[in-house]
């Protein structure tokens, strides 16, 4: 598998434009690449719940849980269903509001040089085989494209506050496949 990026914006996949987003400072530099998880209702693999929820259309009534992140206004630059298929909401030229308040090596506000992939699942599922294929092939589109630096998970950013992508993620094959970003310690294989 292979994308490549044209305008912040990936080849040959399904794009769903979210309102949560805005421009990057003019500084920044995109340099670090987020890993999220999230399950729409948690543990449930089904539906379009967070493409709903990222365009900000997610019904509260459809599940109670829902009625609980109804008002929060977030996207991330791509979801990686456990089929291995992207979404893309946001283009990576922009700024995807996916990190809340965050900081990576004492740079605060994640946000403004970063780019979220979400995967779909939860912290204690092991992600499919599908989904690390097109993740490998999404940071290698973005590496083409941006000095990415570093590689990192929402709970690194966000100690205390996140703990996705979870136990189980497997960041020893992030450490073989990119011994030259800049991956946290407590993860260094």
């Amino acid at each position: 598998m292979r994308f490549w990026l044209a305008g912040g914006w990936l080849s040959g996949i399904r794009r769903i434009c979210s309102p949560n987003q805005e421009a990057r400072p003019a500084t920044a530099s995109v340099a670090l690449v987020v890993i999220h998880n999230i399950s729409l209702p948690p543990d449930d693999f089904t539906g379009d719940w967070i493409e709903l929820f990222f365009v900000n259309r997610l019904d509260p009534s459809a599940h109670p849980y829902f009625a609980t992140i109804a008002d929060l206004k977030v996207s991330a630059h791509f979801l990686i269903r456990r089929s291995g298929r992207v979404v893309q909401f946001v283009g990576c030229d922009q700024r995807a509001w996916h990190a809340g308040k965050s900081s990576w090596k004492s740079q605060e506000n994640c946000n403004d040089y970063s780019v979220g992939i979400e995967l779909q699942g939860n912290d204690e599922t092991p992600y499919t085989e599908a989904q690390y294929e097109s993740l490998w092939a999404l940071i290698d589109a973005l590496r083409a494209r941006y000095p990415i630096a570093a590689l990192a998970g929402h709970c690194h950013i966000a100690p205390g506050r996140k703990t996705d992508p979870g136990p189980a993620f497997d960041w020893a094959a992030a450490r073989r496949r990119y011994p030259t970003l800049d991956l946290p310690p407590e993860i260094a294989g």
